[in-house]
């Protein structure tokens, strides 16, 4: 019976941390700031009610098997200090965050890491209640612990893909999520990419991610440009991503994560993104206090 901790019970985290302990194989402990009594997941096949273990505090917390920090991308500190009351040798910590970095982030906190793309459209609606628009997905690399990580969901309602080419895999999610920010910018649900000269924009944003991504060993199609654009015109157009989500809440934002790791590994391959650059620029104005 694997004992799993999630650090940080967000939309993502909080999800995964329901179906998890619904599963009567596994042992969870929700590790967050503030105490709450259950999880509630409205989810497109009903409500999920679950009551995971919960602590607020790193001094209570004992080892585990299994780590799932879900924080935000900026938030490494936070998680970090969890790790080690969490962790002991064989402790495995899986990252479920956005951008490509994952294992950069904790490679100073911990020795077996297991970088998890995440594919679930989720909105906290608050403290431990959240709406979880379709069911959702995963992506590990296709080795031993990627494999592992995966039977941990086999009875839950995420499916969980062992990709051969991770790298690839994340260049992809990280091209659809740096469109996104136009969103954030605009205050505007998706639906805002319907507009045209938006599309444009957007396109734009992917095609520096295409272009860095390959310079970064990715192997990313011509398609990948207009698949984005269209993903976005055809979903529901009130739909509100993280960045947009954490922009009207007033918290911090990871576009460092998402367009700020394009401009990044731009800069150490020598090309130019300015669409993203000025994008970086532009949200980090518009989300700094007052």
């Amino acid at each position: 019976m694997p004992e799993i901790a999630i650090i940080g019970p967000g939309a993502i985290g909080g999800t995964v941390a329901a179906w998890l302990t619904l599963d009567a194989g596994n042992v969870v402990t929700v590790c967050a700031r503030t105490p709450f009594d259950q999880l509630k997941i409205d989810t497109p096949k009903g409500p999920l009610v679950a009551a995971p273990k919960v602590l607020v505090t790193p001094n209570d917390a004992n080892t585990v098997d299994w780590v799932l920090i879900a924080t935000k991308a900026y938030d490494v500190a936070g998680a970090a200090s969890w790790l080690p009351t969490l962790t002991r040798p064989g402790t495995r910590v899986a990252v479920l965050q956005n951008g490509v970095e994952h294992i950069e982030r904790f490679a100073s906190y911990a020795t077996t890491l297991v970088p998890v793309i995440v594919d679930l459209p989720a909105e906290r609606l608050g403290p431990g209640h959240i709406w979880q628009r379709r069911d959702g997905s995963l992506t590990v690399p296709d080795d031993v612990n990627g494999r592992d990580f995966a039977r941990l969901f086999l009875t839950t309602g995420f499916s969980v893909c062992a990709a051969d080419d991770f790298r690839s895999a994340a260049w992809r999610k990280l091209a659809v999520n740096c469109a996104g920010a136009v969103s954030a910018l605009t205050l505007k649900p998706a639906g805002v990419a319907r507009r045209e000269p938006i599309g444009d924009i957007m396109r734009a944003l992917v095609r520096e991610c295409i272009a860095v991504g390959r310079a970064s060993g990715a192997a990313l199609d011509d398609d990948l440009v207009e698949d984005v654009v269209a993903g976005y015109r055809n979903g529901p157009p009130d739909a509100i991503n993280s960045l947009h989500a954490d922009r009207l809440a007033r918290r911090p934002i990871e576009i460092d994560a998402r367009n700020g790791a394009i401009v990044r590994s731009g800069r150490r391959h020598g090309i130019a993104t300015p669409v993203n650059q000025m994008i970086v620029a532009l949200l980090e104005a518009a989300a700094a206090p007052d």
